[in-house]
């Protein structure tokens, strides 16, 4: 009989920075793009596109794995943080359905009205999306760490990558490992087949760098954890 280890949840740190970094320059993005030029808007509404979908790609792996297994063999301990954040998560899913509803206008009228809306609806995901990355870190991480063993846990990035249009994945990967800890990247390349494993960190740190360049103007964005 193999005894599982318990998971090892640090590369939600990880994601969690991207999440904060990518969003938290949306805003300035959008608005820095002039009214009319469509060929920008194009640009920054497809990264929009891609960071609301790694979203909900991470949020319904949470709901699918990651919750039911907290309140089965927590109880009492898990239950109410739990139900906040599965509360967190709706409100998070009003406010991309709102985020969703601007981009769509703006990419078929790049007017200074859409785009503001759209910087708009941005701040107002990102302001519901801090705090629930605050509390899941500080209340959840911790009973992950507890509950779940390192295979069940591992479905969460297994499930995520599968879920990923292949074409997009290095790039997504290399903005997650972009301020990740040299062992977190280790944990990350861990999930991935190990055909792949050797040559992909270079491969997704320089996807992330040729995505980026277009992008932010630099293949290296401004960083949110001190250096």
């Amino acid at each position: 009989m193999t005894v599982e280890t318990l998971a090892d949840a640090r590369d939600m740190f990880a994601v969690h920075t991207m999440f904060r970094r990518e969003f938290g320059l949306l805003p300035d993005l959008v608005r820095a793009v002039a009214a009319g030029d469509a060929q920008r808007a194009t640009v920054v509404a497809d990264h929009v596109s891609l960071l609301s979908m790694m979203l909900d790609i991470h949020h319904s792996g949470e709901d699918k794995h990651i919750w039911p297994l907290l309140r089965e063999r927590g109880a009492g301990e898990t239950a109410e943080i739990m139900d906040v954040m599965q509360e967190q998560h709706e409100r998070i899913h009003h406010q991309y359905l709102r985020l969703s509803e601007a981009l769509t206008a703006w990419r078929a009228d790049c007017s200074a009205e859409n785009r503001d809306a759209l910087a708009s609806a941005i701040e107002g995901l990102t302001s519901q999306l801090e705090a629930h990355l605050s509390l899941e870190e500080d209340r959840v991480v911790p009973l992950i760490e507890r509950y779940l063993t390192t295979p069940e846990y591992g479905l969460l990035a297994r499930e995520g990558a599968q879920n990923t249009p292949p074409e997009f994945l290095p790039a997504c990967l290399g903005m997650v490992m972009y301020e990740a800890e040299p062992a977190v990247i280790e944990m990350i390349i861990a999930e991935l087949p190990a055909d792949i494993r050797p040559a992909f960190p270079r491969a997704a740190n320089e996807a992330y760098a040729a995505y980026a360049q277009p992008l932010h103007g630099t293949p290296a964005p401004p960083r949110v954890l001190a250096a």
